[in-house]
């Protein structure tokens, strides 16, 4: 069987919670493995959830919105469907924000050192006196 996915998926073993039907229902499951745009998950026994679900990882302070995609026994197979939108679109804005956010340092270490530069240079000038 050839693999499907866009990215390969890292072994864990993470405590998660699945909720479902605007969080009324819980389920605590296992994440045996991870990636940016899914995860396979397993129950401790054969469960019934919907197809949209949100999984939370609390190692990670993360929730994830899900699809299920497949269903094995106490196993199920999730899709993050805004995953790829926003990796997209998260990585070009953090990357622009970290620039911009060193771009203001370098100004103000530039700023920095020309003044310790002057003052270096006064004090030369008041020893020469």
């Amino acid at each position: 069987m050839t693999e499907r996915r866009g990215t390969l998926r890292q072994k864990s073993f993470l405590r998660g919670c699945v909720y479902f039907n605007k969080r009324r229902g819980a389920l605590d499951c296992l994440i045996r493995d991870l990636s940016e745009q899914g995860a396979r998950i397993i129950f401790s026994d054969a469960v019934n959830v919907p197809d949209v679900v949100d999984l939370y990882i609390p190692q990670k302070e993360q929730t994830v919105h899900a699809h299920v995609q497949w269903r094995h026994g106490d196993e199920i197979g999730l899709a993050f469907p805004d995953a790829r939108r926003a990796a997209d679109g998260s990585r070009d804005g953090e990357l622009a924000q970290r620039v911009a956010q060193l771009e203001s340092e370098m100004a103000s270490l530039r700023k920095l050192v020309r003044k310790l530069r002057a003052e270096i240079a006064r004090g030369d000038d008041a020893d020469a006196a």
